[in-house]
């Protein structure tokens, strides 16, 4: 498989991995020093998931996520100093400060969120799918959300209408294996997340979220059949987080062994060991570009400290967008 990709792109997925998981584990730091509040959900060993997926989108697609959205606005290309100083509840912030750890937003990146509600965005999903489809362009849109929100019922109601109306979306299960603390087994009947579809006619398969290249082709596979207008695909990336479900979960409901195990598949080792076989990188130029990326979540932490917070005005702000539709001038 090494072979379908080329340096440039190995190169690529190791800076862009790395980069999240030094953010990410320096953002678990913040939190244990109290620096910032409020809930904390770490990426830690999912990188494959967005490396896979940046490479192979389209730049104008559209994506949108659950809660677990430190990583998404970077793996974009979102400036990482801004999605620091949002966890900080900075006016410097993606979201002004507004939106904190679960409300990454970024229109620039088409980052229609980080949404708290469990499944909430599935049917947001569906909605700009819609509206592509609607105004005639080629966009995908990519809906991210993990294995405990597939229990939820607007799944079932989303799946039904995208089919119907066959929709340019790709629906993108997290699959880490645990709801919270909740293993899949204990949840559902149905194990074999990607099976979700058969119901609704929409082709589906399963994915190793550890290897960014099965993701890719994944997500290329995907999107060429959402983008030809054949409507909506189901991709259940098969993943794991080695942090627990969130900061203030000890995770003991798993071995130590089993947590091993899987971090023997860590994506971020398995693509450096990739560029040292190919010679595509020595490993001091590897080394250089963990040091560049330290200096750069370094200079993050910085920036979000020295930044302002919002005044108080602000919470008056961006409730209602103002916009002059000729049925509201009698209102």
């Amino acid at each position: 498989m090494a072979k379908k990709f080329d340096k440039k792109t190995y190169l690529k997925w190791f800076e862009s991995m790395l980069l999240m998981r030094r953010f990410e584990e320096k953002c678990g730091q913040l939190y244990t020093m109290q620096k910032f509040g409020g809930f904390c959900h770490l990426y830690i060993g999912q990188e494959a998931l967005l490396a896979g997926m940046v490479s192979a989108m389209h730049k104008d697609d559209n994506v949108i996520t659950a809660y677990r959205d430190h990583a998404h606005p970077i793996a974009l290309g979102t400036d990482p100093k801004l999605v620091m100083a949002e966890l900080y509840g900075k006016k410097t912030g993606t979201s002004k400060g507004k939106g904190g750890s679960m409300h990454m937003f970024d229109k620039s990146k088409n980052l229609f969120g980080g949404h708290g509600i469990v499944g909430g965005q599935i049917g947001l999903g569906a909605g700009i799918a819609f509206a592509e489809k609607y105004k005639g362009t080629k966009r995908v849109t990519y809906c991210f959300m993990g294995d405990g929100a597939t229990r939820q019922g607007i799944l079932h109601e989303t799946f039904n209408m995208a089919m119907m109306w066959q929709l340019p979306v790709v629906f993108v299960i997290e699959n880490n294996g645990y709801a919270m603390g909740t293993s899949v087994e204990r949840t559902s009947n149905v194990t074999k997340l990607h099976e979700l579809g058969e119901s609704y006619d929409m082709p589906a398969m399963p994915v190793d979220g550890m290897s960014p290249e099965a993701v890719h082709e994944a997500f290329a596979k995907a999107a060429e059949h959402a983008r030809k207008g054949k409507g909506p695909y189901l991709l259940e990336m098969r993943t794991y987080r080695y942090k627990g479900h969130s900061m203030s979960d000890p995770a003991k409901y798993r071995t130590k062994e089993e947590l091993a195990a899987y971090k023997k598949e860590d994506p971020i080792e398995k693509v450096r060991e990739v560029i040292l076989k190919q010679k595509y990188a020595t490993e001091t130029a590897l080394e250089k570009i963990a040091e560049k990326i330290q200096k750069q979540v370094a200079e993050c932490v910085e920036f979000a400290e020295q930044s302002e917070l919002p005044d108080g005005s602000e919470l008056y702000k961006d409730v209602y967008v103002q916009k002059d539709y000729p049925f509201l001038k009698h209102y």
